[in-house]
């Protein structure tokens, strides 16, 4: 009885041994596969960061190396140039990539020449249109002047994301291209108090802006609103940005356009109050009887 106990306790521990050897091999394993499910997603982690990096990079540098764009009728110098009775003077689209084509200032003529640069948020040029849109009417409308305006967004980051500063000119640039003798009115309504949006809000909605070229009573109203709502000059709008800020200003003493209101009259620049008509006048009249050279500096505002 004694031999069989002690054999069957041998067994016993014999089989124990094993089992635990057994248990030991499965946790072996099982730790093997964890650090090896662990490699694949610490690599596989590697893998999607390297290709999120690269996608990123990819989206900076096409959206920083954009395709050019075609530019509206009517503005082939990146401006629309509006003379006697408020017509707009009908130029050809600037193609993609090409270059502006500046109008030229006959000097001779006694025509005086108005030049603006203003973006559709900024209140400054607001102020400016308000003190003295009237007075260059009067003087477009009787032939005594020209005004080229330019719209130049420039005040992108001042409408919480909706970008209105690019969608106002791009709006612009649709009217000039349908319905280029009603811009001015456009123009005119776009710095209406009841209408400009204050700086860093919103901005305008584009059906709003539909509504503003409908109360400016513009032909094509259908296609210009079409336009609006694709966009379809916004590309054009940045390239614009691009060459204001680059310069200079042909035929003027303006190196670049860097804010707004910029207004050069008889290609100088006008460095006086926005809001001051009399000053404006004083310094048109100055202009149109001096003669300007390319050295030419801003002169001071006179006293009337």
């Amino acid at each position: 009885m004694s031999y069989s106990n002690a054999g069957a306790e041998r067994l016993t521990k014999n089989a124990r041994r094993e089992a635990a050897r057994e248990k030991s091999k499965m946790l072996r394993d099982q730790q093997r596969k964890k650090e090896k499910r662990s490699r694949f997603l610490i690599q596989s982690g590697v893998i999607l960061a390297a290709v999120a990096i690269v996608a990123i990079v990819f989206l900076v540098v096409s959206s920083s190396v954009r395709p050019p764009s075609a530019g509206p009728s009517n503005m082939a110098s990146d401006g629309i140039l509006i003379g006697q009775d408020m017509k707009a003077v009908q130029t050809a689209a600037i193609a993609p990539g090409a270059t502006p084509t500046p109008n030229v200032r006959d000097q001779t003529s006694g025509v005086i020449s108005i030049q603006i640069f203003l973006d559709y948020m900024c209140p400054v040029c607001g102020s400016f249109e308000q003190t003295n849109g009237e007075q260059i009417a009067t003087l477009v409308k009787s032939g005594a002047a020209t005004v080229e305006i330019f719209p130049f967004a420039i005040l992108d980051r001042a409408s919480q994301g909706t970008k209105y500063s690019t969608r106002a000119a791009n709006a612009a640039a649709c009217v000039a291209n349908y319905a280029p003798n009603q811009f001015y009115e456009f123009n005119t309504l776009m710095y209406d108090p009841a209408i400009q949006p204050k700086e860093n809000s919103t901005g305008l909605t584009d059906q709003q802006l539909i509504a503003v070229t409908v109360q400016a009573k513009v032909e094509n109203a259908a296609n210009i609103a079409t336009c609006i709502t694709d966009q379809r000059f916004a590309g054009w709008v940045l390239d614009a940005h691009d060459r204001h800020l680059a310069g200079p200003v042909p035929n003027s003493n303006v190196t670049s356009v860097t804010s707004t209101p910029t207004v050069i009259v008889n290609g100088v620049q006008y460095t006086g109050a926005v809001n001051d008509a009399t000053a404006f006048r004083a310094f048109v009249l100055q202009a149109a009887n001096a003669n300007f050279n390319d050295n030419a500096t801003p002169t001071p505002t006179p006293t009337p």
